[in-house]
């Protein structure tokens, strides 16, 4: 019954824009902590930024800092991964995944999150 779904992946040139959307269903999303996570093949999988209940704290990898923006919109069971100068070497399938609140660290470590969606390749080529 609980639902994660990502959307919005796809193929973009070096340097170009893409809006990634997590969609959820079954459960209110204000409630849970979000991450989106990345894995490419045969590379371990990493978190790319997560975002507290309300939005008002986030967190993001070292090697996204400056170019994405994690945010969310309760209302709309849906959130957000706005990437920008998007670089090769963020090609990847990425994930959404939502945890409790009261569980949230805010380390936005992979192995904390308990509900996972399939995810959406996001590719980076010229």
């Amino acid at each position: 019954q609980l639902q994660l779904v990502e959307s919005g992946g796809g193929l973009v040139q070096p340097g170009g824009s893409l809006r990634l959307y997590c969609a959820a269903s079954g459960i209110t999303l204000g409630y849970y902590a979000i991450g989106w996570f990345r894995q490419a093949p045969g590379k371990e999988r990493e978190g790319v930024s997560c975002i507290s209940s309300s939005g008002g704290s986030s967190k993001y990898a070292d090697s996204v800092k400056g170019r994405f923006t994690i945010s969310r919109d309760n209302a709309k069971n849906t959130v957000y991964l706005q990437m920008n100068s998007l670089k090769p070497e963020d090609t990847a399938v990425y994930y959404c995944a939502a945890l409790e609140e009261i569980y949230y660290s805010g380390k936005c470590n992979y192995a904390d999150f308990d509900y996972w969606g399939q995810g959406t390749q996001v590719t980076v080529s010229s």
